[in-house]
Protein backbone atom coordinates (compact mmCIF):
# COMPACT_ATOMS: atom_id res chain seq x y z
CA UNK A 1 0.00 0.00 0.00
CA UNK A 2 2.77 2.36 0.94
CA UNK A 3 4.51 1.51 -2.35
CA UNK A 4 1.39 2.50 -4.31
CA UNK A 5 1.14 5.84 -2.49
CA UNK A 6 4.81 6.54 -3.20
CA UNK A 7 4.36 5.90 -6.91
CA UNK A 8 1.47 8.36 -7.43
CA UNK A 9 3.49 11.59 -7.10
CA UNK A 10 6.16 10.22 -9.46
CA UNK A 11 3.56 9.43 -12.13
CA UNK A 12 1.95 12.84 -11.69
CA UNK A 13 5.33 14.50 -12.01
CA UNK A 14 6.02 12.59 -15.21
CA UNK A 15 2.66 13.63 -16.67
CA UNK A 16 3.28 17.26 -15.68
CA UNK A 17 6.72 17.13 -17.24
CA UNK A 18 5.26 15.67 -20.42
CA UNK A 19 2.63 18.43 -20.57
CA UNK A 20 5.30 21.07 -20.11
CA UNK A 21 7.43 19.54 -22.84
CA UNK A 22 4.42 19.53 -25.14
CA UNK A 23 3.46 23.13 -24.31
CA UNK A 24 7.02 24.27 -24.98
CA UNK A 25 7.76 21.96 -27.89
CA UNK A 26 4.51 22.29 -29.84
CA UNK A 27 4.88 26.01 -30.63
CA UNK A 28 8.54 25.49 -31.54
CA UNK A 29 7.62 22.62 -33.84
CA UNK A 30 4.83 24.69 -35.40
CA UNK A 31 7.17 27.64 -35.92
CA UNK A 32 9.71 25.34 -37.52
CA UNK A 33 7.11 23.84 -39.82
CA UNK A 34 5.89 27.32 -40.87
CA UNK A 35 9.46 28.47 -41.51
CA UNK A 36 10.16 25.38 -43.62
CA UNK A 37 6.93 25.86 -45.57
CA UNK A 38 7.61 29.58 -46.08
CA UNK A 39 11.11 29.09 -47.45
CA UNK A 40 10.88 25.80 -49.35
CA UNK A 41 7.29 25.80 -50.64
CA UNK A 42 5.41 29.09 -50.30
CA UNK A 43 8.34 31.11 -51.67
CA UNK A 44 8.08 29.12 -54.91
CA UNK A 45 4.28 28.94 -55.27
CA UNK A 46 4.20 31.11 -58.37
CA UNK A 47 0.84 32.76 -58.96
CA UNK A 48 -0.42 34.10 -62.31
CA UNK A 49 -2.94 36.87 -61.62
CA UNK A 50 -5.14 37.75 -64.63
CA UNK A 51 -6.68 41.23 -64.65
CA UNK A 52 -8.63 43.30 -67.14
CA UNK A 53 -7.37 46.85 -67.55
CA UNK A 54 -10.02 49.23 -68.93
CA UNK A 55 -8.51 52.23 -70.71
CA UNK A 56 -10.36 55.35 -71.84
CA UNK A 57 -10.08 56.03 -75.57
CA UNK A 58 -8.17 52.79 -76.13
CA UNK A 59 -7.21 52.58 -79.82
CA UNK A 60 -8.92 49.61 -81.53
CA UNK A 61 -5.52 48.12 -82.44
CA UNK A 62 -4.82 47.57 -78.73
CA UNK A 63 -8.12 45.94 -77.78
CA UNK A 64 -7.16 42.67 -76.09
CA UNK A 65 -3.48 43.69 -75.88
CA UNK A 66 -1.86 41.67 -73.09
CA UNK A 67 0.80 42.89 -70.67
CA UNK A 68 2.79 40.69 -68.28
CA UNK A 69 4.40 42.31 -65.23
CA UNK A 70 6.97 40.94 -62.81
CA UNK A 71 8.89 42.81 -60.14
CA UNK A 72 11.44 42.49 -57.34
CA UNK A 73 13.43 39.51 -58.54
CA UNK A 74 16.27 40.11 -56.06
CA UNK A 75 18.56 37.71 -57.89
CA UNK A 76 20.05 35.67 -56.43
CA UNK A 77 20.14 36.50 -52.76
CA UNK A 78 17.26 34.07 -52.31
CA UNK A 79 15.82 33.83 -55.85
CA UNK A 80 17.50 30.82 -57.40
CA UNK A 81 18.36 30.68 -61.13
CA UNK A 82 16.05 27.70 -61.65
CA UNK A 83 13.12 29.62 -60.18
CA UNK A 84 13.68 32.70 -62.35
CA UNK A 85 13.87 30.41 -65.39
CA UNK A 86 10.54 28.95 -64.34
CA UNK A 87 9.10 32.48 -64.13
CA UNK A 88 10.39 33.23 -67.64
CA UNK A 89 8.96 29.99 -69.03
CA UNK A 90 5.60 30.84 -67.50
CA UNK A 91 5.67 34.32 -69.04
CA UNK A 92 6.46 32.79 -72.43
CA UNK A 93 3.58 30.35 -72.07
CA UNK A 94 1.22 33.33 -71.64
CA UNK A 95 2.34 34.90 -74.96
CA UNK A 96 2.03 38.53 -73.83
CA UNK A 97 2.33 41.46 -76.23
CA UNK A 98 4.39 43.49 -73.75
CA UNK A 99 6.47 42.61 -70.67
CA UNK A 100 7.14 45.14 -67.89
CA UNK A 101 9.93 44.50 -65.38
CA UNK A 102 9.42 46.97 -62.57
CA UNK A 103 12.72 47.00 -60.70
CA UNK A 104 14.86 45.47 -57.96
CA UNK A 105 16.63 42.91 -60.10
CA UNK A 106 19.36 42.53 -57.45
CA UNK A 107 19.74 43.09 -53.71
CA UNK A 108 21.69 45.80 -51.93
CA UNK A 109 23.66 44.72 -48.82
CA UNK A 110 24.73 42.94 -46.73
CA UNK A 111 26.57 41.28 -49.63
CA UNK A 112 29.38 43.24 -51.34
CA UNK A 113 29.14 45.18 -54.59
CA UNK A 114 30.88 42.47 -56.61
CA UNK A 115 28.08 40.06 -55.69
CA UNK A 116 25.51 42.50 -57.11
CA UNK A 117 27.57 42.91 -60.29
CA UNK A 118 27.78 39.15 -60.73
CA UNK A 119 24.07 38.77 -59.95
CA UNK A 120 22.87 41.33 -62.49
CA UNK A 121 24.85 39.65 -65.27
CA UNK A 122 23.30 36.27 -64.50
CA UNK A 123 19.84 37.75 -63.99
CA UNK A 124 19.79 39.54 -67.35
CA UNK A 125 21.08 36.44 -69.12
CA UNK A 126 17.93 34.64 -67.95
CA UNK A 127 15.66 37.61 -68.71
CA UNK A 128 17.02 37.50 -72.27
CA UNK A 129 15.03 34.25 -72.63
CA UNK A 130 11.75 36.20 -72.48
CA UNK A 131 10.29 35.59 -75.92
CA UNK A 132 8.20 38.76 -76.15
CA UNK A 133 9.79 41.33 -78.48
CA UNK A 134 8.57 44.36 -76.52
CA UNK A 135 10.05 44.12 -73.02
CA UNK A 136 11.20 46.99 -70.84
CA UNK A 137 12.84 47.40 -67.44
CA UNK A 138 12.67 50.11 -64.77
CA UNK A 139 14.98 50.98 -61.89
CA UNK A 140 14.32 49.86 -58.31
CA UNK A 141 15.86 51.14 -55.10
CA UNK A 142 18.19 48.13 -54.79
CA UNK A 143 19.31 48.60 -58.39
CA UNK A 144 20.49 52.10 -57.47
CA UNK A 145 23.32 50.39 -55.58
CA UNK A 146 24.96 49.84 -58.98
CA UNK A 147 23.33 52.82 -60.69
CA UNK A 148 21.63 53.40 -64.01
CA UNK A 149 24.82 54.23 -65.98
CA UNK A 150 26.31 50.82 -65.07
CA UNK A 151 23.08 48.89 -65.59
CA UNK A 152 21.91 50.40 -68.87
CA UNK A 153 24.52 48.72 -71.13
CA UNK A 154 24.02 45.40 -69.33
CA UNK A 155 20.30 45.46 -70.15
CA UNK A 156 20.95 46.75 -73.64
CA UNK A 157 23.24 43.78 -74.31
CA UNK A 158 20.29 41.39 -73.79
CA UNK A 159 17.77 43.50 -75.75
CA UNK A 160 15.84 44.67 -72.69
CA UNK A 161 15.79 48.48 -72.74
CA UNK A 162 16.18 50.06 -69.29
CA UNK A 163 13.99 53.17 -69.23
CA UNK A 164 15.01 55.90 -66.78
CA UNK A 165 12.83 59.04 -66.92
CA UNK A 166 11.97 58.08 -70.50
CA UNK A 167 9.06 57.19 -72.74
CA UNK A 168 8.82 55.08 -75.89
CA UNK A 169 5.90 54.38 -78.24
CA UNK A 170 4.46 50.97 -79.05
CA UNK A 171 2.81 51.01 -82.48
CA UNK A 172 0.15 48.80 -84.03
CA UNK A 173 -1.57 49.52 -87.33
CA UNK A 174 -0.58 53.18 -87.13
CA UNK A 175 -1.95 53.56 -83.58
CA UNK A 176 0.07 54.05 -80.40
CA UNK A 177 0.36 53.56 -76.71
CA UNK A 178 3.24 54.94 -74.65
CA UNK A 179 5.43 53.02 -72.21
CA UNK A 180 7.17 55.23 -69.65
CA UNK A 181 9.39 54.68 -66.63
CA UNK A 182 10.62 56.98 -63.89
CA UNK A 183 13.87 56.65 -62.01
CA UNK A 184 13.41 54.90 -58.67
CA UNK A 185 11.43 57.36 -56.49
CA UNK A 186 12.86 56.07 -53.18
CA UNK A 187 16.52 56.82 -53.96
CA UNK A 188 16.09 59.55 -56.61
CA UNK A 189 13.79 62.39 -57.62
CA UNK A 190 12.07 61.33 -60.86
CA UNK A 191 11.79 63.81 -63.73
CA UNK A 192 8.15 63.52 -64.72
CA UNK A 193 8.46 66.15 -67.45
CA UNK A 194 10.98 63.90 -69.20
CA UNK A 195 9.13 60.68 -68.33
CA UNK A 196 5.63 61.53 -69.58
CA UNK A 197 5.11 62.70 -73.18
CA UNK A 198 3.73 66.22 -73.33
CA UNK A 199 1.00 65.44 -75.87
CA UNK A 200 0.60 61.66 -76.05
CA UNK A 201 -1.39 60.35 -79.01
CA UNK A 202 -2.44 57.21 -77.14
CA UNK A 203 -2.73 55.67 -73.66
CA UNK A 204 0.18 56.23 -71.26
CA UNK A 205 1.46 53.30 -69.17
CA UNK A 206 3.96 54.19 -66.46
CA UNK A 207 6.44 51.95 -64.64
CA UNK A 208 7.43 53.34 -61.25
CA UNK A 209 8.95 51.02 -58.66
CA UNK A 210 7.64 52.72 -55.50
CA UNK A 211 3.81 52.74 -55.44
CA UNK A 212 3.38 55.59 -52.96
CA UNK A 213 4.83 57.91 -55.60
CA UNK A 214 1.38 57.77 -57.20
CA UNK A 215 0.32 60.68 -54.98
CA UNK A 216 3.19 62.81 -56.27
CA UNK A 217 2.37 61.79 -59.82
CA UNK A 218 -1.25 62.89 -59.44
CA UNK A 219 -0.15 66.31 -58.16
CA UNK A 220 2.07 66.89 -61.21
CA UNK A 221 0.85 68.85 -64.21
CA UNK A 222 1.19 65.79 -66.47
CA UNK A 223 -0.12 63.26 -63.97
CA UNK A 224 -3.61 63.35 -65.50
CA UNK A 225 -2.15 62.01 -68.76
CA UNK A 226 -1.20 58.65 -67.19
CA UNK A 227 -3.76 55.86 -67.56
CA UNK A 228 -2.04 53.14 -65.52
CA UNK A 229 0.93 52.91 -63.17
CA UNK A 230 2.73 49.61 -62.56
CA UNK A 231 4.70 49.25 -59.31
CA UNK A 232 6.31 46.72 -57.01
CA UNK A 233 8.68 47.37 -54.08
CA UNK A 234 6.44 46.15 -51.23
CA UNK A 235 6.55 42.39 -51.96
CA UNK A 236 2.92 42.57 -50.86
CA UNK A 237 4.23 42.46 -47.30
CA UNK A 238 6.14 39.21 -48.03
CA UNK A 239 5.21 37.59 -44.69
CA UNK A 240 1.48 37.93 -44.00
CA UNK A 241 0.33 36.36 -40.76
CA UNK A 242 -3.47 35.97 -40.80
CA UNK A 243 -5.42 38.76 -39.04
CA UNK A 244 -2.25 40.85 -38.64
CA UNK A 245 -0.88 43.68 -40.80
CA UNK A 246 2.35 43.15 -42.76
CA UNK A 247 5.35 42.77 -40.47
CA UNK A 248 7.45 45.21 -42.49
CA UNK A 249 6.83 47.61 -45.37
CA UNK A 250 9.59 49.68 -46.97
CA UNK A 251 9.66 53.44 -47.32
CA UNK A 252 7.76 54.38 -50.44
CA UNK A 253 5.44 51.39 -50.16
CA UNK A 254 3.44 51.85 -46.97
CA UNK A 255 0.21 53.28 -48.35
CA UNK A 256 -0.41 51.14 -51.43
CA UNK A 257 0.69 47.63 -50.47
CA UNK A 258 -0.60 45.21 -53.11
CA UNK A 259 -3.17 44.83 -55.82
CA UNK A 260 -5.29 47.38 -57.70
CA UNK A 261 -6.16 50.94 -56.70
CA UNK A 262 -8.37 53.38 -58.58
CA UNK A 263 -7.11 56.93 -58.03
CA UNK A 264 -9.41 59.04 -60.16
CA UNK A 265 -8.43 58.39 -63.77
CA UNK A 266 -5.20 56.69 -62.70
CA UNK A 267 -5.19 52.94 -62.20
CA UNK A 268 -2.37 51.79 -59.91
CA UNK A 269 -1.31 48.18 -59.63
CA UNK A 270 1.20 46.93 -57.03
CA UNK A 271 2.75 43.59 -57.95
CA UNK A 272 3.82 41.29 -55.06
CA UNK A 273 7.15 40.54 -56.71
CA UNK A 274 9.10 37.37 -57.30
CA UNK A 275 11.85 37.36 -54.68
CA UNK A 276 12.43 38.01 -50.99
CA UNK A 277 14.68 40.24 -48.92
CA UNK A 278 15.80 40.09 -45.30
CA UNK A 279 14.67 36.49 -44.78
CA UNK A 280 14.11 33.74 -47.38
CA UNK A 281 10.42 33.53 -46.49
CA UNK A 282 7.10 34.26 -48.16
CA UNK A 283 3.92 33.46 -46.24
CA UNK A 284 0.34 34.04 -47.48
CA UNK A 285 1.94 36.22 -50.14
CA UNK A 286 2.99 34.13 -53.15
CA UNK A 287 5.29 35.43 -55.89
CA UNK A 288 3.30 36.96 -58.71
CA UNK A 289 3.14 37.33 -62.46
CA UNK A 290 0.35 39.73 -63.37
CA UNK A 291 -1.27 39.42 -66.79
CA UNK A 292 -3.30 42.47 -67.83
CA UNK A 293 -5.65 42.53 -70.79
CA UNK A 294 -6.43 45.98 -72.16
CA UNK A 295 -10.08 46.76 -72.77
CA UNK A 296 -11.85 49.92 -73.87
CA UNK A 297 -13.46 51.60 -70.88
Amino acid sequence: MAGDVAEIPVAEQQRTLSRRKFLVGAPLAAAGAIALYSTAISRHELSVVPRSLPIQDLPPAFEGFRIAQISDIHFDEYTEPWFLRRVVRTINSLSPDLVLLTGDFISFAPLPRRFAQYAIDRCTEILHEIACRDRFAAMGNHDSFLGAPELRPIFQAVDVPLLVNEHVPIERNGQRLWVCATHDPVTHEPDLDATIPQKPDGPVLLMCHGPDYADTLLAHSRGHLVDAMFSGHTHGGQVRIPLLPPMHLPEGGRKYVEGAFQLGRLQLYVNRGIGAVGVPFRLNCPPEITLFTLQKA
